[in-house]
Formats: structure tokens, C-alpha cells, sequence
């Protein structure tokens, strides 16, 4: 009976993670092309993604650094363990189909499954790549900052 339930729960957990996987993956796709857009107007401009430096302090300064990297960390460390969730969910009716001489069943299963991990590991690449890049340009004006005021200060 437990076992039943939690087969229930399972089975009912899939949409959403594949709903959760494809809002990453659009997300993913999104951050790209504002990452882009930062790169572009970084070397044309000298665009600054930290705000307000002359009001702020260094600690809310590293606070607003860490707010705008959070969400590419979270998405490429989440996003690897949606897409074994939504591989491993269809896999239980898979193997059974298996043991019932039903090849073709499993099959479109298992491509559904994989489907899905593909789907999380691209996007969850994606944000470990922006992440790494936009934390490397929070941390070089951070420096810069410090710098500056230390010779203010001197």
C-alpha cells in the first residue's frame, strides 16, 4: 500500500519537473543573450553591472554581486538533479514493459527520459558557463572598487 502511494506521487512529480526543465532551459537561453548583450556593451561602453557603488557599502556592494550570479549557480546545480528525476520517473514503468515482452513501449519511454536529462544538462551548461563569466566581471569591479577607495582613503 505504502509503496503504491509513493508510486502514485512519483508518477504525479513528472509534469512538473519537465515544466521545471523547460523553464530552465528557456531561462538558460534567455540569460544567454543578456550575457551577450553585457559583453557587448562591457566593450563598448564600459558597462558596469554593479549599481550605486558610491552609496553603497563594500559588504552590500559583495551582497548585490552575489544577487546577480545566485540564479545562473542555482540553475546549473539544480537543473542536473531535474534532469534525473525526470529520467529515473519513467524508468519504473519502462523496466516493466521490459518484463512484459513490450520492447517498443520501453523504447518510447526510455526516449522520453533521455529527452529530458539532455534538455537539463544543456541548460544546466549554460549557466555554469554564464555563471563563471559574470561572477569573474562582478569580482573584477568589486577589485576595482576596493581599489578605489582605498586610494581615496590614503
Amino acid at each position: 500500500m505504502l509503496e503504491l502511494g509513493f508510486l502514485h506521487i512519483v508518477q504525479w512529480l513528472l509534469t512538473p519537473v519537465l515544466v521545471l526543465l523547460a523553464c530552465a532551459l528557456a531561462y538558460a537561453l534567455w540569460m544567454t543573450g543578456v550575457v551577450a548583450m553585457e559583453a557587448w556593451q562591457r566593450r563598448v561602453r564600459g558597462f558596469a553591472l554593479l549599481r550605486g557603488v558610491d552609496a553603497l557599502t563594500l559588504e552590500e556592494l559583495e551582497l548585490q554581486a552575489l544577487a546577480r550570479v545566485e540564479p545562473l549557480r542555482l540553475l546549473s546545480r539544480v537543473t542536473p538533479m531535474l534532469g534525473l528525476i525526470a529520467t529515473m520517473i519513467p524508468l519504473g514503468p519502462a523496466l516493466q514493459s521490459v518484463a512484459h515482452g513490450d520492447g517498443r513501449a520501453a523504447l518510447s519511454v526510455f526516449s522520453g527520459a533521455f529527452a529530458g536529462v539532455v534538455l537539463a544538462l544543456t541548460a544546466a551548461s549554460l549557466g555554469l558557463v554564464l555563471h563563471s563569466v559574470r561572477r569573474r566581471w562582478l569580482l573584477a569591479e568589486l577589485l576595482a572598487v576596493k581599489r578605489a577607495r582605498a586610494q581615496e582613503g590614503a
